[in-house]
């Protein structure tokens, strides 16, 4: 079941995040922590949007303005490390709080908390139309790569604040797009590195043991599809319901998480 419930996941926003404000990050990385913990669920999520950017860097990505992409992604790249290494120190803390209903006991722990505060701040880039419109001057791309970067690192939560930062930077829609793309992958390399060397070095039997390997493996296949079939859609789609149902999806996900009952 969860080979299904991960593949259509990332087959659907794969396709859609080429079009929306949201990426595939947003919604597949709770998707993972269904079956595993937030910390490999990130890093599981991780693996799967590097691999398909790379995927998309063949197609949008040839588009990239090279100029943008050493101005937001240079910062992207340090500040990613960063943010990779914080979820590291977070996933190590002990737990806040534990309370029990009925007969399951539930731990609420420094990174869900933190995540949760994260997953809710984002979901309001979906539900609030100020942040659909809100946008910063060229000059701030290094800033906006920071920013980006960072969050990335920390939660996977990288894609609205680019494209905030990007959509000023004038650039047609295939450049916007190939830019992103660009930046994305460097982010992506820069956090697997933390990831590989913490989670994965440390739960790589664990999560060997549960199919995650195979599961990340068809999730990206999948999501290979996604951007393939994504590409040749019509260009002009209304997303605002779609956004609005993910707003408020990643709002109930942020307060499971703040309440640790995921």
């Amino acid at each position: 079941m969860e080979y299904i419930i991960v593949s259509l996941a990332a087959l659907v926003v794969s396709a859609l995040t080429l079009f929306s404000g949201f990426g595939l990050g947003t919604l597949l990385m709770p998707v993972f922590a269904i079956f595993f913990p937030l910390e490999i669920a990130i890093a599981s999520t991780a693996v799967v949007h590097l691999a398909n950017n790379l995927f998309k860097v063949s197609l949008p990505g040839r588009k990239a303005n090279r100029s943008v992409v050493l101005a937001f992604a240079i910062p992207g790249i340090v500040f990613a490390l960063f943010g990779a290494y914080l979820l590291v120190v977070l996933s190590d803390l002990a737990p806040i709080l534990r309370y029990s209903i009925g007969s399951k006991m539930l731990m609420v722990t420094p990174i869900k908390m933190v995540i949760a505060v994260l997953i809710f701040f984002f979901s309001l880039f979906d539900l609030l139309p100020f942040f659909e419109k809100m946008a910063f001057a060229r000059k701030y791309l290094p800033l906006g790569g920071a920013l980006s970067g960072f969050f990335g690192g920390l939660s996977g939560h990288q894609g609205a604040l680019r494209s905030a930062f990007l959509i000023k930077a004038g650039l047609g829609k295939e450049a916007f797009i190939g830019t992103g793309v660009v930046c994305a992958v460097l982010v992506d390399f820069s956090r697997l590195g933390v990831y590989g060397l913490s989670f994965f070095s440390k739960e790589f039997e664990t999560l060997s043991a549960h199919g995650g390997v195979e599961l990340i493996a068809t999730a990206t296949l999948a999501a290979f599809l996604g951007t393939f079939l994504g590409t040749r859609l019509i260009k002009k789609l209304t997303m605002s319901v779609i956004k609005q149902m993910v707003g408020a999806m990643l709002l109930l996900l942020a307060i499971a998480l703040g309440a640790g009952w995921v």
